[in-house]
C-alpha cells in the first residue's frame, strides 16, 4: 500500500504544454503514472506527445476519470488552477508552483478543506510512491519500494536521504514533499496521520526546516497518536538568525524556530533526531534493521 498516489491515480496536468509542465509531466507519464490528459485553456483539441489537451479540468474529470490534479502553471494563475480542480471534483490537488501570494492561498487552502480535497503544496517536489506512481518533479531513481516513509518540506534533502536509503539496500512506501510556503496545503501532522494508518509502512522518516512551529506541533503529535518509530532531520543549524534561508517560512527569530530547537523538541518526545542527511539515514537503517 502507499499513501496519495498509486495505481490508481489519474492524473491530469494543469500547464503540461508549458515548457516544464510537458517535461514533468511527461516524465511522470513515463514513470508509469496514468497521465489522462493536459489542461490549457484555449488549447483544447491539441495533443503533448500523443497526450490530449482539454480547455478544462471539469472536461478532465467528466470525460476520462480524472481523480488527481498536478498544477504547473505561472504562480499568478495557480490559485485558480487549484480552484479549479477542487471544483471540478478532484480527490488530490498537487501544486509544484512557486511563489503563488499567500493571500491568494488562504482563500484556497480553506477551499481544499472545506470541500474534503487533499492539497499538497504549493511549493513542493511532489509524491511519489516508488513503483506505483510519480506526481511532480521527484527523480524516481533514487528511490526503491519499500516500507519507509518519508515526509519532507525540502525536496533535494529528500533526494539524498532517499539516495542513501537505496544504498543501504531500504525502500520507500511513498516520498511526500509537503513544501516549504509559509501556507501549504498539508502539513506533517496530516501525512504523519496517513502513513501512521498505512500498513505497509512501519517507519516515517521526517525532514523539516528552520522557522516556524509545524515541527513541534509534530513532535506533539507523534507522541500521542504515532506508533511507529520516526526518525527526523532538521535543516538549517548553521543558519544566522533572523535570515530566510532558501524556503518563505524558512526564517528564525531569536531561539525560536532553531534547528536545535527543533532538534530538542522532537528528542523529548521520542523522535532520534540526526544532524545532517547522512545521519538521518543511517539512524533509520539502524532501526529498520530491528524491525
Amino acid at each position: 500500500m502507499s499513501i496519495i498516489i498509486d495505481e490508481t491515480t489519474k492524473l491530469v496536468v494543469s500547464g503540461l504544454t508549458g515548457r516544464e509542465g510537458s517535461f514533468h509531466g511527461l516524465r511522470n507519464g513515463a514513470y508509469g503514472t496514468d497521465l489522462v490528459p493536459g489542461v490549457t485553456p484555449g488549447k483544447g483539441g491539441q495533443e503533448v506527445e500523443g497526450v490530449p489537451i482539454y480547455d478544462s479540468i471539469a472536461e478532465a474529470v467528466s470525460e476520462v476519470a480524472a481523480n488527481t490534479s498536478m498544477v504547473f502553471v505561472p504562480a499568478r494563475f495557480a490559485a485558480a488552477a487549484i480552484n479549479e480542480a477542487i471544483d471540478a471534483g478532484c480527490e488530490t490537488v498537487i501544486a509544484i508552483t512557486e511563489g503563488i501570494p499567500v493571500h491568494d492561498m488562504l482563500s484556497t487552502y480553506w477551499k481544499a478543506r472545506e470541500q474534503g480535497v487533499r492539497l499538497i503544496g504549493p511549493n513542493c517536489p511532489g509524491v511519489l510512491s516508488p513503483a506505483k506512481a510519480n506526481v511532480g518533479i521527484i527523480p524516481a531513481q533514487f528511490f526503491e519500494p519499500g516500507r519507509i516513509g518519508v515526509v519532507s518540506k525540502s525536496g533535494t534533502l529528500t533526494y539524498q536521504i532517499g539516495n542513501e536509503l537505496k544504498q543501504a539496500g531500504l525502500g520507500n512506501s511513498s516520498i511526500v514533499g509537503i513544501g516549504g510556503d509559509p501556507i501549504v496545503g498539508s502539513d506533517f501532522i496530516d501525512i504523519l496521520e496517513l502513513y501512521e494508518n498505512d500498513p505497509e509502512t512501519d517507519l516515517i522518516v521526517m525532514v523539516g526546516e528552520i522557522g516556524g512551529d509545524a515541527e513541534e506541533r509534530a513532535a506533539d503529535y507523534i507522541a500521542a497518536n504515532v506508533s511507529k518509530p520516526v526518525v527526523g532531520y532538521i535543516a538549517g543549524f548553521t543558519a544566522p538568525p533572523g535570515k530566510q534561508m532558501g524556503h518563505a517560512g524558512a526564517i528564525i527569530s531569536g531561539s525560536s524556530g532553531t534547528a536545535a530547537a527543533k532538534q530538542q523538541a522532537l528528542e523529548a518526545k521520542g523522535v532520534r533526531v540526526g544532524t545532517s542527511p547522512t545521519e538521518a539515514a543511517q539512524i533509520a537503517a539502524e532501526i529498520a534493521a530491528t524491525l
